[in-house]
């Protein structure tokens, strides 16, 4: 999931969060998130498991999270990086 704004990304990389299986170990701070609506096929969770990606790399958006699937990753993000 991307987490960078375009300012950082137009430098030719982009911020992003892990999209993981629900059933996975959890960690803290996973966020569960409405993976029907973005198209996934299971229970999903956004992990802080941040990390960079060239531009290049990146193909296509498959969705956007709902609003409050986004205040919770924002929350974590926060918790994360005070």
């Amino acid at each position: 999931m991307v987490v960078s704004q375009r300012g950082f990304n137009v430098e030719g990389h982009t911020l992003l969060a892990m999209i993981s299986d629900a059933r996975n170990f959890p960690w803290p701070l996973d966020i569960r998130i409405d993976h029907q609506n973005l198209g996934l096929k299971m229970a999903s969770v956004v992990r802080m498991k941040l990390f960079t990606l060239d531009n290049r790399l990146v193909i296509r958006r498959i969705g956007i999270l709902s609003e409050a699937d986004r205040d919770g990753v924002l929350r974590s993000l926060r918790q994360l990086l005070p």
